[in-house]
């Protein structure tokens, strides 16, 4: 099989029938072997009556339903899980990503030798609001930064392809659609490129992620992100070592207020009580706060150690 074209939808009974008959023309005209998979993500409206439809008509049309709204994170997880084709493209539902953007995609997958392609939308039609287009550039950016992939400039952009193995090696949790590109990167598939696609203005519903709320969990998700990559195998390095260094600066802090006491008594200097100087308990603390950071590390290393997932590592081949 070609192309395996995965679909999460939450609420889009309206724009299914048109997105597969979209599809299925640009397929047709490109002969491509193809598979369609609806992935409905607890949709309230007519959305899985509609895929159930389309998949009686037409064999090429497969359909996951879940029982609740999951999240699209879940719903690329289950689609990529079932998908057989070479190349996997990924798409929104609204008929803002174009189908037609789908031959040249596949293109840059096979021919070019890319392990993922991700969309650029230059000519958005929709009139974003600020509170979306402003935390959208802030995010981009940040996340060029900590993930090292310089040429992305929409990391969240739905409409994607990767080759199979790809989709069938990263694990895509929680809301980590947006770090993709990066997950794969993580895994090993380093050759990233990015398209410049055209963007649809939306012809049913309204916008389903919208506002701040997103920038503020896009930040929280980078930063577990890069921290699992970073020291997900070897937490004792970066607890340790903050552990360590903080233990070590209240304890020479201690020290020398104790040093400055007994040289104070020795030469019958007055002095205050030790207790008295907000250093003292400033030291304490750090002592304290250190000793538990040295701890979580070495605890975060111990589980580390036995988790099942401590040498599963990527192979590309083997002979």
């Amino acid at each position: 099989m070609n192309i395996s074209v995965v679909v999460p939808l939450y609420n889009e009974d309206e724009s299914l029938p048109e997105l597969h008959k979209w599809i299925a023309r640009v397929m047709k005209e490109n002969n491509f072997t193809y598979e369609v998979i609806f992935v409905n993500d607890g949709s309230t409206d007519r959305s899985w009556e509609v895929i159930e439809q389309l998949a009686a008509e037409f064999e090429e049309v497969k359909g996951i339903k879940f029982r609740r709204n999951y999240g699209k994170s879940p719903a690329l997880y289950c689609g990529f899980k079932e998908a057989q084709g070479d190349v996997v493209i990924t798409m929104d539902a609204d008929l803002q990503d174009s189908p037609d953007e789908i031959p040249e995609l596949y293109r840059m997958i096979v021919e070019d030798g890319y392990d993922l392609v991700s969309g650029f939308k230059q000519n958005r039609k929709e009139g974003d609001p600020l509170s979306k287009t402003i935390p959208t550039k802030l995010f981009n950016a940040t996340a060029r930064k900590v993930s090292g992939i310089k040429n992305l400039h929409d990391f969240n952009c739905g409409l994607k392809a990767y080759r199979k193995d790809v989709v069938k090696n990263i694990e895509v949790y929680g809301e980590m659609h947006r770090y993709i590109p990066y997950l794969a990167k993580n895994a090993g598939f380093s050759k990233i490129g990015e398209k410049p696609v055209h963007h649809q203005a939306r012809k049913f519903g309204k916008s389903k992620f919208m506002g701040w709320n997103r920038f503020v969990n896009g930040y929280l998700d980078l930063i577990t992100l890069w921290f699992l990559d970073t020291f997900g195998r070897k937490p004792m390095h970066v607890f340790g070592f903050i552990g360590t260094l903080m233990f070590m600066i209240g304890f020479i802090a201690a020290f020398i207020l104790g040093a400055d006491k007994l040289y104070c008594l020795a030469n019958n200097i007055p002095q205050r009580l030790v207790t008295d100087s907000p250093y003292f308990f400033i030291s304490l603390t750090m002592m304290m706060i250190g000793t538990q950071l040295f701890i979580a590390g070495f605890l975060g290393d111990l589980i580390s150690r036995n988790s099942q997932g401590r040498n599963d590592y990527q192979i590309e081949k083997m002979v």
